[in-house]
This record gives C-alpha cells, structure tokens and sequence, in this order.
C-alpha cells in the first residue's frame, strides 16, 4: 500500500474515532484549546556601545503601524544623559514582531539644540504616522533648560512606514497658548486614535506645561492635544491646572501623561505626579467625551508604589495595564501591573509581574498582536540609563488574577480590614493570639485611608515584637513613604549594630526635609517579648523599649504628603527586607500619649479609645474571598 494512502487512512480513521466519541459524549471534539504557553523574550535595541555617535538614549516610545512594522523612537543624546544638550530623535523599525530591528535613523535632527519627547501616533485610516515632538535650545550644560524654558511643540509624519519623514513643524500658533510660557512637553509616550463614538478617528496625545509670570512659575497645566482631520490640525482638549503659590507649594504637578482608551469608550489619563504636597507619584483622571473636557480634576493615587518617573498604559483585553517601575523610592524593578475595572484600581506591587529588578525607568507599551504585548524600557545593571530594552510578553505570562488576600480587622474608628500576605502564621501573643513573620513574604498592609495621614500632628505608636535574628534589618512597621526624601516614620531591629530604631522624616515648605531617629542600646533579640512605642510630643521624638525611654530634639514637618504612602506591618515599603519573628497589638494614635498612659498599655493593654489612628490586635484571621 502506498504511503501517502495508507496516511489517509489513518486521518480517516482518526476522524472517525473522534466522530463516533462525539457521538456518545456530544461536545468533546470541541474541547476547549489548550491556553497558550507563557512566552517572554527581551534584547537591547539602543545602547551607545552599538550605536557609536550617542552617549545616552533615553525616553523611549513605540507605535505598531498599520502594515504591522513596529517603530521605536528614543532621544539620542550626544554628549551626556543631560536633558537639555544636544539631542536628535532616532528610530528602529522592526517588521518580525521586535524579534530584530534595523539601523538606527535620525528623525529629528537638533544640529545642536534639543529635539525630545516623542509621542508617535498611528492614524489607522491613512495609515499615516505622526510624531508629536517638543524643541528647546539646549543649555550651556547640557543638564537642564532655564526657567522659564523656551520650549515649542513641533510634528513630523511619515506617508511610507516610517522609511522617510517629513521636516519638523512648528504647532505653537495652534496648541501652546500665550500664557504656557515656560515647560512645555509633549507626552512623551504614544497617543492614540479613537475607535469609538461620534469621535471615532480623532488623534489624542498628552501634554504638561507652565505658567511664568516674569519671575516665578505660577502654575502646572495637564492637557489632551487632538485633531479630528489626521493631524493636519490641532486644538487643545481637557485641560486642568493647579496653582503654584508663592512659596513654591502646590497641590499636584500632573505630567508625562498617557492615555488609554477603555473598551467603553472612556479615555484614561494617567500621569506622573512630581512634588505635590498630595500624597502620591502617579495621579491620573478620565475623558468621557473624547478628549474635550476631563470628568474631574485629577487625583492622586497615594498606595500605587512607584518612583517619580514616567509610565504607559495599555488594554489588553479585560485588562488594563500599568508599566512602571515598583520600587517607590528609586527607579528600579519594572513591573506591570493590572486593572480589572478600568483602571479606577490598581494591582498592588506584590501582584504585578516583575520584568526585572534592574535599575529602569520610562517605560511604552504596544500591542504587538492577539494577546502579545511589546514593552520598551529603559534599563541598567549599574544605571536606568545604560540602555533602552525591547520586551515581548504574552498575557499568560502575566501573573494572574489573584483572588482576595486573607484579613485581619483593624479596631480603628471606620477601618477597612488589613490584608495578611505571605501565610503570616497564628503564634501565641503578649495577649491573646499573635502573627509569626517568616522573614521571606510575611506581611500585614492597611489599605489606605485618609485618616492615616498624620500630618503635622503628634502621634503614638505601640506594638509587641519578639525575635532572634542576630542579621539583616528587622522592620516592624512602617508608616508613609521611603527613601531620605519622602515623609514617614517607622521601627525596626537593626540586630547587627546591636539597636532597635525609630525615625521621623518630615517635610515642610516647598523643599525642607528634616529627619530624627533615636534608638536602643540592645538589640533585644532574646525571643521573649518587648514592647516598644515611639512618641511624637513635646517637640521631642521619644522610643520607649519595656518603658524604658529615650529621647532626642523632635523635627517639626509633616510625615505624611509628597510620597506614595503604605502601612506595613514586618516589612519595608519596598519590599526589600521582611521582619523573623512575632509581632502583636500594633496600635497608632495622632495624639502624644502620656507616660501613664503608654505604662498603662504595656501593662494591662487598655489604651486610650479616642484619637485611634489603627488598631491591629493580629489575633485572627480571615481567609479571603
């Protein structure tokens, strides 16, 4: 019998054993496929090393046109990674998925001057791709542009796939009025085109300015750019501004803002918040009539974890993400996160997808095709800025949705329950039950509330604790932001100088930044039980250890504005140390309790009912769902 027979045969024969299964058991020869396979791949596509003539290339933003050919536009900086020397904007084309990419082209030209912020736009009826863009003379130090800084919106598009382009315009007579007369800055990140509603086809991209006054800025603007005949025109859309008073303070400076349009036809507008005396360093609002006018102000996200820094946002599916950097004090740890509910919440850092925990940055997104999504970044081993990666990933290698974490109630006046992370376990308590920590994942974490915020007022913290390391840091909890810069205090065992530690970071004004710490002269890492509270009062900063005290000059300032803010119970706001051991009945109060009264909780547990800022007894526990 032939081979090629005897081949059909056996299909034939498979057909009908697959048919006659069907026939007993109806719906099995439409099984559900299989679910795809996690894929994740990354390589560099700018880095001076492979690209001689650059310095630095920074400011990342990508498009897919609509012959599939993904575009990757960065700064090129000549001489250094200074935003305002000479800077050309470049391209890559890559026409296999970002699997490999061709030479480098220099767009925009700054023959000296800078050419920055690119924020390309794909205008799917034309197949026409435009590149929004900002211009300003570079400096004589190349680091940062006077103020007030003489910037200008300029646009070039490309008519073959990016191949050539167009000699840059100037758009200032259309969309940078007379009163954005300072910074001015395109996206920088990829607009979009609207694909839905009576605007379906019009062009939005982002932008952020300021108001001089001839001898102060005055104010911080956030806008929606858009054109509804494929970029021949343009006009401001939304717009909110926010006052900069004459101590330098402002509430919110939203920028590097990025836009999203939702599967309802919303527009979400997301933005890095730099220096507002609001808690937080991402904001964001929305669009309901295609870019005209923002459904409300915007507002801070104070428990989304990141750095100052720019970040992009991308539906895909039932899902909307976030890329950004997780680490809330410094640029590193690129992650995305989701939302399921039209970005009106966020995953927390915990449930994102780590892509590394390298120095990163800026951050686009594109969606590359089916559920594959392609993330350029800027990376380093030893610096953000050593080189601007391509990710390709697909949504199973995602982290999944996770169900709700399991809690423990929170006796405060109005509480939402904590969430328990890691498995934290029930251990015997100074009174009552208690939580083991495991050093590794365990942690308790409050969701945020106002009435977290202390402000300026005095405060009390209390809590038990009992431990036996004799390395590593030892954080017992942790209130507000992090790093030397951001307001907080917290309490932790630093077994290896042989202390027990509080500190108060505070900040008041426009840039003052004040900090105290006291501590212990023992470790205390017996494994019995210790009590251990620190005070705010008396323009002092006082930790009492089993009622012992000790005291040092107090810092007057606010523990509580400026940064991204968490409540952790036996870890870091960072995630980069995890407490070993017992912790019990954490307490806050925004009052400076009296020494009667701290006697009074160590020895009996009955504190003061009023004035109660949180309250974990960690003596049960609620599994999630």
């Amino acid at each position: 019998m032939p081979s090629r027979l005897r081949t059909r045969l056996r299909a034939e024969l498979a057909a009908g054993v697959v048919m006659a299964i069907a026939a007993v058991h109806p719906g099995t020869a439409h099984a559900q496929p299989a679910k795809a396979a996690p894929q994740f791949e990354q390589r560099v596509i700018f880095r001076p090393s492979q690209d001689p003539g650059y310095a630095c290339f920074r400011i990342p933003a990508i498009v897919q046109s609509t012959q599939g050919t993904l575009l990757a536009f960065a700064e090129g900086r000549h001489s250094t990674c200074g935003d305002a020397e000479d800077i050309d904007i470049v391209l890559k084309r890559s026409t296999d998925g970002g699997r490999t990419w061709g030479p480098l082209q220099v767009v925009s030209n700054g023959a000296g001057d800078t050419h920055g912020n690119p924020a390309p736009i794909v205008d799917r009826t034309t197949g026409r791709i435009l590149l929004p863009q900002t211009h300003n003379p570079s400096s004589a130090d190349g680091s940062s542009c006077a103020v007030p800084c003489n910037r200008s919106p300029h646009l070039q598009y490309s008519d073959d796939d990016g191949r050539t382009w167009s000699q840059p315009r100037d758009l200032s007579a259309q969309i940078r009025p007379p009163n954005w007369n300072s910074w001015y800055a395109s996206g920088p990140v990829h607009g979009i085109q609207l694909t839905r509603g009576s605007n379906a086809g019009r062009l939005v991209f982002g932008v952020n300015t300021e108001t001089w006054n001839g001898s102060r800025v005055t104010a911080n603007h956030a806008a929606l750019i858009v054109s509804d005949n494929g970029g021949n025109t343009w006009r401001r859309g939304a717009t909110d501004s926010w006052p900069i008073a004459t101590d330098g303070t402002f509430h919110q400076k939203p920028s590097e803002v990025t836009v999203t349009e939702r599967t309802d036809g919303t527009i979400l507008v997301s933005g890095r918040e730099q220096d507002g005396t609001d808690l937080g360093h991402r904001t964001q609002t929305f669009s309901q009539d295609a870019g005209d006018s923002f459904t409300h102000p915007f507002r801070p996200l104070p428990d989304l974890y990141t750095p100052q820094v720019q970040g992009s946002t991308l539906q895909l599916g039932g899902r909307l993400l976030l890329s950004c950097p997780g680490d809330p004090d410094r640029r590193r740890t690129m992650m995305i996160r989701s939302s399921y509910d039209g970005g009106n919440t966020w995953e927390s850092v915990d449930r994102g997808t780590v892509v590394t925990q390298d120095w990163s940055g800026y951050s686009d997104m594109v969606h590359i095709g089916a559920d594959v999504v392609g993330l350029m970044y800027e990376g380093g081993t030893v610096d953000a800025r050593d080189e601007i990666r391509f990710a390709r990933f697909n949504e199973e290698w995602l982290k999944p949705r996770r169900g709700p974490d399991p809690t423990t109630v929170d006796r405060a006046p109005s509480a939402q329950r904590a969430s328990v992370l890691g498995g934290a376990a029930p251990t015997t308590g100074r009174f009552g039950g208690a939580r083991a920590f495991d050093g590794t994942n365990d942690a308790v974490r409050l969701p945020f509330r106002p009435q977290l915020e202390l402000g300026t007022e005095n405060f009390t913290a209390s809590l038990w604790f009992r431990y036996t390391r004799r390395t590593g840091e030892q954080p017992l909890l942790w209130m507000g932001g992090i790093g030397g810069n951001q307001p907080q205090f917290w309490l932790r065992g630093e077994p290896e100088n042989n202390r027990v530690r509080g500190l108060m970071t505070v900040r008041s004004g426009a840039t003052t930044v004040r900090s105290a710490s006291v501590s212990t002269t023992a470790a205390y890492n017996d494994g019995r039980w210790h009590h251990l509270a620190l005070r705010r009062g008396g323009g002092r900063l006082t930790l009492f250890i089993d009622g012992r005290a000790t005291s040092t000059a107090g810092v007057s300032g606010s523990v509580s504005r400026n940064s991204p803010f968490g409540v952790h119970i036996g870890q870091r706001m960072d995630s980069r140390a995890f407490f070993t051991g017992g912790i019990d009945e954490v307490r806050v109060w925004n009052r400076a309790l009296t020494d009667a009264e701290l006697t009074r909780v160590r020895q009996t547990n009955v504190g003061p009912s009023s004035n109660t800022t949180l309250w974990l007894p960690l003596d049960q526990v609620t599994a999630g769902g």
